[in-house]
């Protein structure tokens, strides 16, 4: 039996044209995350953790430090006994990339650590109520930075440290 070729698409047949985008997927530029905006070094993450102003949320710890590069950089630590789930972890480290990407961050290099549990084994692993919560609280420690954000009640006012305030509210 002779073998039967596949048509080509007219895309394809044109010289110098871009192959087809997918159903569903427009031409919009990509924001992507480079390699030139992440702290992968242990040395940074430590010079991060040494000298920082902390905010927090109710899951979330944003540490920031100024660098003398053109762009903000991201480091995400997330405990494998906060977010027991492999599942969990990856879609935090997802959604910090996100909003990062998506906040006009100043020259800092900022560092989210999950610092406390998110959900349990019981929990379901990724759920549009987890996925939501924990963008709301990224949100909010980026637009720290940018004293843009709305301060949420368990949140520090933008610009100042939390580890300025007390339990109750009040500050120190």
């Amino acid at each position: 039996m002779p073998a039967v070729r596949k048509a080509a698409s007219a895309s394809a047949s044109e010289p110098g044209a871009a192959p087809a985008a997918p159903a569903g997927v427009t031409d919009l530029p990509t924001a992507r995350y480079t390699r030139a905006q992440r702290i992968r070094e242990t040395d940074e993450f430590s010079s991060v953790f040494r000298l920082r102003p902390v905010f927090r949320t109710r899951n979330f710890t944003l540490y920031t430090k100024q660098n003398d590069l053109p762009q903000a950089r991201l480091g995400v630590v997330v405990a494998k006994r906060l977010a027991p789930r492999a599942v969990t972890r990856n879609l935090v480290k997802r959604i910090a990339r996100e909003v990062f990407r998506q906040s006009a961050l100043p020259a800092l290099d900022c560092i989210i650590r999950l610092s406390g549990p998110l959900n349990t084994k019981a929990d379901p692993a990724s759920s549009s109520a987890l996925r939501k919560q924990v963008h709301a609280q990224m949100r909010s420690l980026l637009d720290s930075q940018l004293g843009t954000g709305s301060a949420a009640p368990n949140l520090p006012a933008a610009g100042k440290p939390a580890s300025n305030q007390a339990a109750d509210g009040k500050t120190r």
